[in-house]
């Protein structure tokens, strides 16, 4: 397993295809975005990871790694493309891994070892089979309903599970599924990945491995949609949620997390769709969860408003309202499936208030926001006349919050200030 070819080079692409480098093989990341190969092979990245441009720079020096807009014949072929939803069903959309199954197909070679890593409904990896062995009709391929049965190619899904801004650091350290199609796929895959990974490889199938992620993640949300409604309901109740939560959480079996403006990310907002999809009549608490977790922007959004009418009642027509934060999480540029850009461009297209942006991770706006206006926190501060905290961002907290005006928080932010 000496060269890796790595499909996709963001979030999750880049740092795996940087760790097999920076572990001894020789790597070629493919993307479709001309602009993050250029970088890359510059020794730069276009994505916000601590500790991951060292490693990338080094290793691409190093002549380890190279980002291209075509892929090489590998020994190993990991996928690590978008899998987002479509329609009011949320139906997982699998083009992107279509697509990749169509540019690997023509060079795969009898041996190799091919993995999905993206975050899929139960049974993609079977589908991505189909479209290979479609296209290769002389090679032989695994058979999920055969575990035993040999084949010239080995399929396996193996799910990532880290955390932005920590990714470089549990990429290694983690324990990470195996699930092969066959179990001979599996041992393959596990060598691929004991190139670099240090915790527990754990063996089980390829639908087991796929549902394990969307378990993981659909639990993240339910425990999160609890901690959003106890919000909701301690507002109405004239209760500090936050206080109340860590009073909660004194009990010796009680560990409830911290709400916030609503969830997003490519993992946790979308990956329990596709359990409801897959089971619309018995994901009943995975459904409820992800409607909750959905609607807390509108809820932010309604706080907001409560505000802005009392400012034009009191004779201010358009106020400013600051925005701290636009990234799904704290201390991250990713924007994606944020709540607090849902909530941005929903205030922006109702034009009832002048909407000042601040996200310091980020130097331009997405197009979705582009009719708004990116300021410096410390000009938000000043000028701002209601203040909306969205995201735990270190800057925010490092800041003292105006007390002078109305301020909204849907994360903590002055519980952190009252306590430090």
């Amino acid at each position: 397993m000496k060269n890796v070819c790595v499909f996709g080079l963001g979030y999750i692409g880049l740092p795996t295809a940087a760790m097999f480098a920076h572990h001894g093989a020789n790597v070629v990341g493919v993307d479709v975005n001309p602009h993050a190969v250029d970088t890359i092979n510059q020794g730069k990245i276009h994505i916000v990871e601590p500790g991951l441009e060292a490693i990338v720079k080094q290793a691409v020096d190093k002549g380890t790694l190279k980002a291209s807009l075509t892929p090489e014949h590998s020994d190993a072929y990991l996928i690590a493309v978008p899998t987002p939803f479509k329609g009011d069903d949320h139906t997982p959309d699998l083009s992107y891994i279509q697509a990749v199954s169509e540019a690997l197909a023509p060079l795969l070679e009898k041996g190799d070892v091919v993995i999905l890593e993206s975050t899929s409904p139960v049974g993609a990896t079977e589908q991505m089979v189909e479209w290979l062995a479609a296209a290769r009709p002389d090679l032989t391929f695994p058979d999920y309903y055969q575990p035993d049965h040999e084949a010239d190619i080995f399929v396996a899904y193996c799910p990532e599970r880290v955390l932005p801004g920590k990714v470089v650091e549990e990429l290694i350290s983690n324990d990470r599924i195996i699930g092969g199609m066959t179990k001979e796929s599996t041992k393959k895959a596990q060598e691929v990945y004991r190139i670099f990974v240090e915790g527990n490889l754990l063996v089980t199938n390829s639908r087991t491995a796929e549902m394990a992620k969307l378990t993981e993640n659909a639990s993240r949300d339910v425990s999160i949609a609890f901690a959003n409604e106890l919000s909701i309901i301690s507002d109405k109740l004239d209760i500090n949620v936050w206080e109340l939560i860590e009073l909660a959480n004194h009990h010796p079996r009680v560990n409830i997390l911290q709400p916030g403006a609503g969830v997003g990310g490519h993992c946790i907002a979308v990956d329990p769709w596709f359990i409801v999809n897959q089971n619309p009549e018995e994901a009943r608490i995975t459904r409820m969860a992800r409607e909750i977790n959905d609607g807390k922007p509108k809820w932010v959004i309604a706080k907001i408003n409560e505000q802005i009418e009392a400012f034009k009642q009191n004779g201010v027509d358009r106020p400013k309202v600051a925005l701290l934060g636009l990234a799904f999480k704290p201390d991250i540029d990713d924007l994606r499936e944020s709540p607090a850009v849902n909530i941005a461009r929903d205030m922006l297209d109702a034009n009832s208030a002048e909407i000042l942006l601040v996200e310091p991770n980020i130097n331009e706006l997405p197009k979705s926001l582009i009719a708004g206006k990116l300021v410096e926190l410390d000009s938000a501060l000043e000028q701002a006349d209601i203040m909306v905290l969205l995201v735990g961002h270190n800057q925010f907290k490092a800041v003292s919050i105006p007390h002078d005006k109305p301020v909204i928080d849907a994360v903590g932010i002055i519980k952190f200030h009252e306590v430090n």
